[in-house]
């Protein structure tokens, strides 16, 4: 696979995770491409593709367009190539196919630098895309999909470091080994129209949640010895008491504490 001359959705992941140099000597010609023939996941999720797509089909009845497309555009200095799964409604479909112990907050946040991507690039080929179609097997008895809305400034932040790494490219200078990339935060980034917050920094919120947390303990004993005074009470018996608590049933059958 020819993998010189461009930037792609993959490499826009390998890119984001800091991790360049190997990128950088596949896009100079120092290396070849790994040879993926015998990579059993790779190979999987290329042969149920077709499948997932069609899945897709009869989850949401809908028939997907423009399957394995390529699109071609330069960002900035950046020459670029996506190759699209499938399209619906305005919307690309990205199919994908991962272990049975993955999550799809997992995947997303992995896929986002690709996804971004897509999306850009079809919304320059075709005026507009909106978002993104996740469609992803999980091991071989589940399936989900979510929708990843558009997010320009996740994208221009992310160009931002993809065309630092094309210019260790275009000048055959080799990049750093670490490029100390943090990770952009994707919490404003809707899923499924809705988003993350981090309230790390509410009061109101870390109080509440610090007295949900020491009071689990508490709460579950409480429960539990509820359970438990109940099952003492007989079928015959319309009270049942002591000088700390008394339990009583009322015409309906229902069982009343009180102290």
């Amino acid at each position: 696979m020819e993998r010189k001359g461009f930037i792609g959705g993959s490499d826009c992941v390998q890119i984001m995770q800091g991790n360049w140099l190997p990128l950088w000597r596949v896009k100079t010609g120092f290396d070849e491409p790994e040879d993926l023939s015998d990579n059993i996941a790779v190979q999987m999720g290329i042969w149920t593709e077709s499948f997932n797509l069609h899945w897709f089909e009869k989850q949401y009845d809908c028939s997907v367009k423009e399957r394995q497309f390529e699109m071609h555009s330069v960002k900035g200095k950046v020459p670029c190539k996506a190759t699209i799964d499938g399209t619906w409604q305005g919307a690309i479909i990205e199919a994908k196919h991962t272990n049975a112990y993955n999550s799809m907050e997992k995947v997303i946040e992995y896929y986002m630098p690709q996804v971004q991507f897509y999306i850009h690039m079809l919304a320059v080929a075709n005026g507009s895309c909106h978002g993104a179609h996740l469609s992803v097997i999980f091991g071989n008895n589940k399936w989900e999909s979510a929708f990843v809305s558009a997010d320009n400034d996740y994208f221009d932040s992310m160009w931002a470091v993809v065309s630092d790494f094309w210019s260790y490219v275009e000048s055959n200078a080799p990049p750093p080994e670490a490029s100390g990339i943090k990770p952009l935060n994707i919490d404003k980034i809707a899923v499924d129209n809705m988003v993350k917050r981090d309230a790390s920094k509410d009061n109101q919120f870390i109080n509440s949640a610090n007295d949900y947390i020491n009071n689990q303990v508490s709460a579950g004993a409480f429960e539990s010895a509820k359970k438990d005074l109940k099952a003492m009470v007989g079928d015959n018996e319309r009270e049942v008491y002591s000088d700390i608590l008394s339990i009583k049933r009322s015409k309906n059958g229902a069982l009343r504490f009180s102290q």
